[in-house]
């Protein structure tokens, strides 16, 4: 018997691919949802890229109830996104696009998956950015992207929203994560300010369970420091 229900939107990328496993390891039927397959996770969803925003949302509504067999969800967990630097000067369009489509698209789609399939108080939790709270010139697109998973938070979190009753929506805003990735292309950064992995995934986890959770719609702020993160 397992211990409830997830999806992870984004659960091949490296935070994901962490979730996927924290979560395995302690009992939960995982469902990953993402451009490729995760083959720790019991049902895979598998986007088309080259689908547009409205033909993915009906994809993964349709493949993730007849996965569910009428089964409610513990928690959506949309960790899905990427990075582009860039201002106003050269591709600002292309670079905005592609931000919208990695973390606009993937969290919208989230909150219908939610809306449709979670339990009463389950979890929807999305990826902001600490960055995007304020101006980010040199990351323009990127910036606009994560304000408005924020922005999705705060409305997901208020009455009529389509979610259900005592439902958590809540957005992570890390600095930096200690990802494979970020490790190659920073390697002389100092790590003890990155957040670790299966920090957020314990995290998610509690939440999931109902423990210290925050109030819902909450930005909340992953700070680490000297290898020891706390949230604000």
């Amino acid at each position: 018997m397992a211990s409830g229900k997830v999806l992870i939107y984004g659960g091949r990328g490296a935070l994901g691919a962490s979730c996927v496993q924290y979560f395995k390891n302690n009992n939960y039927w995982v469902g990953c949802i993402d451009l490729a397959e995760n083959e720790s996770a019991d049902v895979n969803i598998v986007v088309d890229r080259d689908a547009d925003w409205v033909s993915q949302e009906q994809s993964v509504l349709s493949q993730v109830e007849s996965s569910l067999k009428g089964d409610k969800l513990d928690a959506v967990i949309c960790v899905a996104g990427g990075w582009a630097g860039g201002n106003a000067t050269k591709d600002l369009a292309k670079n905005s696009d592609l931000m919208w489509k990695q973390s606009v698209w993937s969290s919208t789609i989230s909150a219908t998956v939610g809306a449709n399939h979670l339990k009463t108080g389950g979890l929807l939790a999305l990826t902001g950015a600490n960055p995007a709270l304020a101006g980010t010139p040199g990351m323009i697109g990127y910036g606009m992207a994560k304000a408005a998973v924020h922005q999705l938070t705060k409305s997901l979190s208020g009455k009529d929203s389509g979610l259900p009753e005592q439902a958590l929506v809540v957005s992570i805003l890390p600095v930096t994560l200690d990802t494979p990735m970020n490790r190659k292309w920073m390697p002389n950064a100092d790590f003890g300010t990155w957040t670790p992995l299966e920090f957020v995934a314990e995290l998610f986890h509690k939440w999931t369970k109902n423990e210290e959770r925050p109030a819902s719609g909450s930005l909340v702020k992953l700070i680490t420091k000297d290898s020891k993160t706390e949230l604000r």
